[in-house]
């Protein structure tokens, strides 16, 4: 399960660093291309970043999806649990089941229309405008990312059940220092 959680944090932060990065050239590139000096621009013009913007839509999209699954199983998603809390706990624990179930079935059911439309345009010649990619490469996400978030959402129960715990993000606990904390302190 640890590779399944790292995999997910590096494609989200490999994307987010990529898209980024790509941004910051092409507006970089699109700034120096004005300025008007003739050389520069004649150099810069010959370079092509209109694929730009397209690639960080898709970049942007995959990364929300992963991410979504990312945010069930660290329990950074926002909730309106006022009702729920005020619960007495059997009845509170079947409602945070029933929730975490209905989560896993409604991602389930998104995948699997995602993947037969993802089969579908798989049987086409469809291309992204700019980068001229299949389209069924660009929607993968869809049924990638909701299946992986069923998968949390599973996960999050199984261990509710075993536990009585979910997932809960600390705003103010930065991974890693308590060891540097430590480090210097020995």
């Amino acid at each position: 399960m640890k590779f399944l959680d790292h995999l997910e944090e590096w494609i989200i932060a490999t994307l987010m660093g990529a898209a980024t990065f790509i941004i910051f050239v092409a507006v970089v590139h699109r700034y120096l291309s004005g300025l008007p000096i003739g050389w520069l621009q004649d150099e810069l013009i010959q370079i092509n970043t209109s694929w730009a913007q397209e690639l960080c839509i898709y970049m942007f999209v995959w990364m929300a999806k992963f991410g979504a699954a990312y945010g069930v199983r660290t329990g950074i998603h926002v909730g309106v649990d006022v009702v729920i809390n005020r619960l007495s706990t059997p009845w509170r624990n079947k409602f945070i089941v029933f929730g975490l179930l209905a989560g896993a079935l409604f991602t389930g059911v998104v995948g699997t229309l995602g993947a037969t439309f993802v089969w579908e345009i798989g049987h086409t010649d469809q291309t992204s405008a700019d980068l001229e990619v299949p389209m069924w490469l660009v929607y993968l996400a869809v049924p990638l990312g909701s299946y992986l978030m069923s998968f949390r959402f599973l996960q999050v129960m199984v261990r509710f059940i075993r536990t009585g715990e979910l997932p809960k993000h600390d705003h103010s606990h930065v991974e890693g220092l308590d060891e540097e904390v430590q480090g210097v302190k020995a």
